[in-house]
């Protein structure tokens, strides 16, 4: 079997380069009909209007007959029956999520009218200047509690709608506006390869984490998906890129979208183009991991299909050309995933001359944005939020296991996972407790790999409460392999000189070093001092915080951080810095990264780094002047500086090693 197989998120790339006819920009595109919560909320300003109307006609109503009060009570019951189904509806999630909502105004109201009638039977019996005080001093009541009750009502009603702030570039109004990027497999320490002056740029003008923790597993579309929904892989259902359902009786494979994109696998979670587009929020969502698969029968605005080799210059033009329509078109939530980082990772290992430069093209990447957004004078207005979903670590195939000499591969039925393994056994009751007992011998004999059951799957890991969890885990250390034979003999391999490849592998311990993602934001809704450090945490928040960044209501989910976030003083203030994480064999460990030497570990497989040159210098704080000024003016200055770096780092390793938009990922 080709070892391509292996190189899961590499191969989705290749496997699914097919689906795309040729366009460039193909979008689908919905048509939404108006917000229904806009019309309870103009429903309810009318009926109120009228009520006022009604009111301070009083003095000649008291006049007529008792039959005029009967004429009221149908039209208040009438009102009442209107605001109660308003209530039921529109208001359905500001209940279930911000509350209770207090409709006591609204009662009060309907009771003073309704009360009117016994005033009206007894003020015959009165003297004329009673009367009219009392008829005057109920009129300024009625008028005071109706109008609360209507300003109460608008205020119900907008709680549960977005709130977001309108805000001018000059020449077109804005509402609020994100742009989500995920740069898959970009490990966080790439920051501190001299090949990022942008986004070191980027991280003085914004806030961000020191880095961001992926989810167990770290895989793409596990954690593509819990970036979007803010559900661990246990919750959301998504748990590996590739997993058997049993209700199904059918592998989950993704590459294999015929399956993979039908709705059924992804409905236990709503993504937050979902969760926008219910709130009467358009999207644009760029190839994101998922967004093809027609979840909860809710469609984004705009909708790029996936294509694998697609110019990062290209990426960027298409967001900015959602930026550029009509205010009525215009999305407010733009969601662009880019896969390069990830594929070269893969193809030749995180250490080597050529994924340096697909690193220096995202960087460029970045730049090509900031600047599109400083010609539109959309700096202070669109929130930019730059995330990736896991990092990587370099393999060889002297740091393999063959799980074929450890238990009887007969009694497996199925494997789940990549570079996990989740043993679907033939007669799990016997043989979970028989393999396990055997694994774990091994497991201490070998150091290089651990074994769970589901009972004893770390906590941490939020990877137990699913069904398409299988029942018995294979977890090896980061940098290590567990597989069977039919699919790679390590000891013919070795004895004949072959190397293994992907050269690049994640999806391990999320924790480790090694598998750090990134997160930086900057925008209107992150009101933070530059270069503001954030607590790392983990990616089940990013889905609030860009909810919030919307001023939309998020969906239930695992996540806690809301907007504002919470600073732990600046980047700037760290007396020592992240230490890097150490990858070759030696080095790697299934949790700290401290040294380790493992039984076979060979020297380093990947080819020495290249001298890339000095890097323009990137401020990583600023004065206190500069606070004051246009930190995105501040951020463009720095840009300029490393444009012209960064394309002859580019062209000087592409002309070295060969450009990698050429090279096909394995």
């Amino acid at each position: 079997m080709p070892s391509e197989k292996y190189d899961e998120d590499a191969r989705v790339l290749d496997s699914l380069s097919d689906l795309e006819p040729g366009s460039d920009s193909d979008a689908d595109t919905l048509v939404h009909s108006p917000n229904a919560k806009d019309h309870d909320v103009l429903d309810e300003h009318d009926e109120a209007e009228h009520l006022l109307t009604e009111s301070s006609k009083a003095k000649s109503d008291l006049k007529r007959e008792n039959g005029a009060g009967e004429g009221r009570r149908r039209r208040l019951h009438k009102h009442r029956r209107k605001s109660r189904t308003n209530n039921e509806t529109s208001n359905l999630v500001y209940v279930m999520e911000e509350g209770y909502k207090d409709t006591s105004s609204n009662s009060s109201t309907i009771s003073l009218l309704l009360g009117s009638q016994k005033y009206e039977k007894s003020a015959q019996s009165r003297p004329p200047y009673i009367r009219f005080v009392l008829m005057s001093a109920s009129i300024a009541a009625l008028f005071v509690l109706l109008a609360y009750g209507a300003y109460r009502a608008s205020q119900s009603s907008e709680a549960s709608s977005p709130v977001s702030k309108q805000l001018s570039n000059g020449t077109h109004v804005f509402e609020a506006t994100t742009i989500l990027i995920s740069l898959d497999g970009f490990r966080a320490d790439f920051l501190q390869r001299g090949l990022t002056p942008s986004m070191n740029a980027f991280i003085s003008s914004g806030v961000s984490p020191q880095y961001m923790l992926p989810s167990f597993p770290s895989v793409t579309f596990p954690n593509h998906y819990t970036l979007v929904t803010g559900m661990y892989p246990e919750s959301h259902g998504i748990v590996g890129n590739q997993f058997w359902d049993q209700e199904f009786q059918e592998e989950f494979y993704y590459t294999n979208i015929s399956v993979s994109m039908q709705s059924k696998w992804w409905e236990a979670a709503e993504p937050i183009w979902v969760t926008a587009e219910k709130q009467g929020i358009k999207t644009a969502i760029h190839m994101w991991p998922g967004s093809e698969a027609h979840i909860h029968n809710v469609e984004p605005t705009f909708l790029d299909k996936f294509k694998p080799y697609e110019k990062l210059p290209k990426k960027v033009d298409r967001i900015l050309e959602f930026l550029d329509k009509e205010p009525e078109e215009r999305p407010q939530l733009i969601a662009a995933y880019v896969p390069d980082v990830d594929r070269d990772g893969h193809k030749y290992g995180p250490n080597s001359t050529e994924i340096h430069a697909t690193i220096a093209s995202a960087d460029q990447m970045l730049t090509l944005l900031i600047e599109g957004l400083l010609e539109r004078n959309l700096t202070e207005i669109v929130n930019l939020v730059v995330v990736s979903d896991h990092g990587m670590a370099t393999m060889s195939a002297h740091r393999m296991v063959q799980l074929d000499d450890i238990i009887d591969m007969s009694l497996v039925d199925h494997i789940d996972g990549w570079p996990l393994r989740g043993l679907r056994l033939k007669n799990p009751e016997r043989d979970v407790p028989v393999l396990y007992q055997q694994l774990s011998k091994a497991a201490e004999r070998h150091g290089t790999f651990d074994v769970y059951t589901l009972d004893t799957m770390p906590e941490r890991y939020h990877f137990t409460n699913n069904p398409r969890i299988a029942p018995l885990w294979v977890v090896p250390r980061t940098g290590w392999l567990v597989i069977e034979r039919e699919d790679f003999d390590i000891a013919a391999a070795i004895a004949a000189g072959e190397e293994f490849h992907p050269r690049g592998i994640h999806g391990f311990d999320h924790e480790h070093p090694l598998m750090r993602a990134i997160f930086i934001a900057r925008g209107p809704a992150f009101p933070h001092a530059p270069n503001s450090r954030v607590p790392v945490f983990q990616n089940i928040e990013v889905y609030n915080i860009v909810c919030d960044s919307l001023g939309m209501a998020s969906h239930s989910n695992n996540g806690t951080i809301r907007l504002p976030m919470k600073t732990v003083g600046l980047h700037s203030d760290m007396t020592e810095p992240l230490e890097l994480p150490k990858d070759d064999p030696a080095d790697i460990d299934n949790m700290s990264g401290n040294a380790t030497v493992y039984p076979d570990a060979a020297t380093p497989t990947s080819e020495p780094e290249k001298d890339t040159g000095s890097v323009p210098p990137v401020e990583q704080s600023a004065t206190e002047e500069d606070a004051k000024g246009s930190w995105w003016q501040y951020l463009h200055e720095q840009l300029e500086k490393a444009k012209d770096w960064a394309s002859e780092v580019i062209d000087s390793i592409k002309n070295n090693k060969g450009s990698p938009d050429k090279i096909d990922a394995g």
